[in-house]
């Protein structure tokens, strides 16, 4: 498989009332296009400092992020920016979009804010409305934020994420404002899209979440302390296959110390 996300050693620091606390310890991991991996550990673990790290959200202290065979933790803040933009997609628990702006505008603004593939405003409005159908949402294009359900507005984050076409998609906790229901219909089309090719990093601390990812990795005090493979899910699967799995991270974890 060809390498998506490679890092290295890396370290984050805080200095608090003159202490130092080191809240991320030369941590080393691979991540395979078109993977799914699920980050995991207890409140203060790391979990999402690693993410925002690793997305270059935040500086590291220390290490390597090489991504598209770039080390992102050499760039300047205005090229890291144009990472950000152009080659990563986010998705966040609490769904940040503009309140002055339709749906479909808070998913268009970063690709009319982007020059990635040259593409002219009229390619970018076809491709939105694109995934927009894909994710079912179409009917909501024209309504305004505080018109739609949780679930639709989190699809609609979906769709921003990958309106640029990134090398890799970050999700911190992207189920964690839903309900179940809302909760099941978002992983599903996670996991479509992660069997269509899309690399995709999240944290959760919903088991059933990452019992729907190809590996999960255990953080505990800024290491990584375990990690378990689970293959991909696929585009759809067996409820079956699905308890399976649950029942194994479930017993996985537990000998973590979940």
């Amino acid at each position: 498989m060809t390498e998506a996300l490679r890092v290295t050693d890396l370290c984050k620091t805080y200095i608090t009332n003159k202490r130092q606390n080191n809240v991320l310890k030369n941590i080393s991991f691979t991540i395979e296009k078109g993977e799914m991996t699920a980050v995991m550990g207890p409140s203060g673990s790391g979990k999402s400092t690693l993410l925002y790290s690793v997305s270059g959200m935040d500086r590291p202290t220390a290490g390597e992020v090489v991504l598209a065979d770039k080390n992102i933790t050499e760039l300047s803040e205005k090229e890291l920016a144009l990472v950000r933009l152009n080659s990563m997609g986010f998705i966040f628990q609490q769904m940040h979009m503009l309140k002055n702006l339709s749906v479909m505008d808070n998913i268009l603004l970063p690709a009319y804010q982007s020059d990635k593939g040259g593409r002219t405003r009229q390619e970018i409005n076809v491709y939105c409305k694109e995934l927009m159908r894909k994710l079912e949402i179409s009917e909501i294009a024209d309504n305004d934020i505080t018109e739609v359900s949780g679930g639709q507005l989190q699809r609609a984050c979906i769709c921003r994420s990958l309106i640029n076409q990134p090398e890799v998609v970050f999700a911190d906790e992207p189920t964690g404002a839903l309900n179940r229901s809302a909760s099941e219909e978002v992983m599903d089309i996670l996991n479509k899209l992660n069997a269509e090719g899309t690399t995709i990093l999240l944290v959760t601390h919903d088991m059933k979440v990452a019992a729907k990812c190809s590996r999960i990795l255990y953080i505990v005090d800024g290491n990584i302390r375990g990690e378990l493979k689970l293959g991909a899910i696929g585009e759809t699967f067996e409820h079956a296959n699905l308890r399976d799995r649950e029942r194994k991270v479930n017993n996985w974890l537990t000998d973590m110390g979940w």
